[in-house]
């Protein structure tokens, strides 16, 4: 319930500042994609490996000057993310491919694949103006659809704290959300204001805190499991869960909290700033969608909250420890496509990969290698716990005899 009256209170100061931040939005793709088309079928003309660099450049500058720069990323990606993750992922390859200096054939193999995933989207996906409605669902859509991994992670992990009768310390959860939004805010004015739309800075940045986060959102999955075993026989050893939550614990689950929050609230901002600035004439659509999706998050807390409290507490343990490994794996893929996108990363596709976007799948080589390795813990970590167990035995044991001896 806090997470929602702070990200609200947050938009509510941020928005009015966007009017005059923001650059204008446009649903009309067809003269966006046209002069992507023209500058696209430009710099592939004129492309031999000895100007790779300066290919890869001119597709970078169309991503971020046009696709980006004109609004077009930001109003698909509200109406299909994952049709925009495709396009996004395109221009990575062909930016990777000309830096790499690859054959020009591989270079129009996948700018023509590219060219028919823009086509689409003017077919599909362009329209006018829309209604009073049609700009009240894509303002809710920014904020739920920003806010409800965060919100989910977020009510886990108090529901953990109050099921481990640790109450007292769920106000580490909400200072990591307050100093999140903090970040928010500073964030989105840096990206904004100072680094003037400079998209590959912003991109950079969500990669990092994505893969950052992935690090985090494993080590307390695992951490979590450990507690959940922890919990069956902590009646033998008094104490063992106040060791276990020192600190060190505590500032993961702190940690967990604010980079989830985080990792959405600044790039949430900027979208209302885009949304506010492109259409200043809708404000009413727009806070009539946020008050929606801030009614629907607090329905996702509450739902959480209620089935914390019904589940039986190994199971609880263990579904959020597979909630946080499966978001860790989703963070994974994204964070290493945004990196692609920023050419920090090399991209190389992998012909008939399935794309799944909402479970951080995308046809590269890096992003499955990364994920792969996320998987691979998965074995690591079961041989760990089963290791934990036959010391978890040993411990009773030694225990049962004590108390006999006694």
């Amino acid at each position: 319930m806090k997470t929602n009256l702070l990200i609200i209170l947050l938009l509510f100061l941020v928005a009015p500042a966007a009017v005059h931040a923001a650059q204008g939005v446009t649903e009309d793709y067809g003269p966006v994609v046209a002069d992507i088309v023209t500058r696209g079928d430009a710099a592939i003309a004129g492309y031999s490996p000895a100007t790779s660099v300066l290919t890869g450049n001119e597709f970078s500058r169309i991503y971020f000057d046009v696709f980006e720069g004109s609004g077009m990323e930001f109003t698909l990606r509200l109406k299909d993310n994952s049709f925009m993750l495709r396009i996004e992922s395109g221009f990575s390859l062909l930016i990777s491919q000309a830096m790499r200096g690859e054959p020009k054939p591989v270079l129009e193999r996948s700018w023509a694949t590219l060219k028919k995933d823009l086509d689409y989207a003017v077919e599909h996906y362009s329209s006018g103006e829309q209604s009073f409605w049609g700009r009240v669902m894509q303002s809710f859509v920014i904020l739920f659809r920003e806010g409800v991994e965060a919100m989910l992670v977020v009510a886990a992990l108090v529901a953990y704290l109050r099921r481990s009768g640790y109450a007292d310390k769920v106000k580490v959860i909400w200072h990591g959300v307050a100093w999140a939004l903090a970040a928010s805010v500073a964030a989105a004015w840096v990206l904004g204001a100072v680094v003037k739309a400079s998209g590959a800075n912003q991109e950079a940045m969500e990669g990092v805190t994505m893969l950052v986060a992935a690090g985090v959102l494993l080590y307390v999955s695992y951490w979590l499991t450990a507690k959940r075993d922890a919990d069956r026989w902590q009646a033998f050893i008094k104490g063992k869960m106040d060791r276990a939550m020192g600190k060190g614990s505590l500032f993961s689950l702190g940690l967990v909290a604010f980079l989830a929050v985080f990792r959405e609230g600044a790039e949430t901002i900027l979208f209302y700033q885009a949304l506010i600035g492109g259409f200043p004439g809708r404000l009413d659509a727009i806070w009539v969608g946020m008050a929606l999706a801030a009614a629907a998050l607090v329905l996702v807390y509450l739902l959480v909250k209620i089935a914390s409290i019904r589940l039986p507490l190994g199971l609880f343990f263990g579904g959020t420890a597979v909630l946080l490994f499966v978001m860790a794996f989703v963070f994974t893929g994204q964070g290493i496509l945004e990196l692609q996108v920023s050419s920090l990363v090399r991209t190389t596709r992998l012909e008939g990969w399935p794309m799944v976007s909402w479970l951080g799948i995308f046809p590269t080589r890096e992003t499955v290698i990364g994920q792969a390795a996320v998987l691979s813990l998965l074995p690591l970590g079961g041989l760990w716990m089963y290791g934990r167990k036959k010391r978890i035995r040993g411990g009773r044991g030694e225990l049962r005899e004590g108390a006999g001896v006694s």
